[in-house]
């Protein structure tokens, strides 16, 4: 077993594919546009993962500037009526992933913020669906004017809690993300929750789990103090 310890003043997660899985409703969503669009359905579920749902919208789907709000409200609502959906007939919609919730109720509220690249519209009811606890402040889509794999995302979610990015650890799965936390300048913990431990190697993580619950938390002198477990 492969043990570490890490220290920082903050954590900076994303969330689909880090904290929750939406899987099922990203799935059904895609396929409604593969008809509408005529997608090449892999190739987009190959490259689209932790980029913000505008930026897929106009690279995938051609998506007008003047149309791109209502068309991406569209996208999301989708997602989260499918994750609901599931979820009320006992099936996997919208679910935490293993580990997420012990390790977010060991940090304190201060510490901890959500890095996404969904919007506030899908956000919170996303993580309420999925009963994964929310922090007071969080990043969206609409807090930043580039989205990942910029590293504008990490760095607003730094100032955000006061911090400064390079005493920060950003906790992502996609290689959207990876690269997003690497250019910001904070160290990166990659969990391979939605890509091979191959597909994240190689982008500059500086630790790869297998998911969340391979790292604890807790707090000496007011600094966060992580064990990372990277055994395979």
């Amino acid at each position: 077993m492969t043990r570490v310890i890490a220290k920082a003043d903050a954590l900076l997660f994303d969330m689909d594919g880090t904290l929750i899985d939406s899987t099922p409703g990203v799935l059904a969503t895609w396929k409604v546009y593969e008809k509408e669009h005529n997608l090449d359905l892999e190739e987009v579920l190959r490259t689209s993962h932790g980029v913000r749902t505008e930026d897929n919208l106009k690279r995938w789907c051609n998506v007008k500037p003047e149309n791109i709000v209502v068309e991406t409200k569209r996208f999301e609502d989708m997602i989260l009526a499918e994750g609901a959906r599931l979820k009320e007939r006992g099936e996997k919609g919208l679910e935490i992933l293993p580990g997420a919730r012990e390790l977010l109720s060991s940090i304190p509220q201060d510490k901890w913020t959500i890095v996404t690249s969904a919007t506030a519209h899908y956000a919170k009811p996303a993580l309420e669906i999925a009963q994964c606890p929310l922090p007071p402040k969080m990043v969206t889509a609409n807090d930043v004017k580039m989205g990942k794999p910029h590293p504008e995302p990490y760095l607003t979610g730094a100032d955000k809690l006061s911090q400064s990015i390079e005493n920060c650890i950003v906790f992502e799965d996609a290689p959207s993300g990876i690269k997003s936390g690497v250019a910001s300048g904070a160290k990166v913990l990659a969990v391979c929750t939605s890509h091979t431990r191959e597909q994240v190697t190689g982008m500059g993580a500086t630790w790869i789990v297998e998911d969340l619950t391979k790292v604890s938390c807790t707090v000496v002198d007011g600094q966060l103090r992580l064990e990372i477990d990277e055994s395979q």
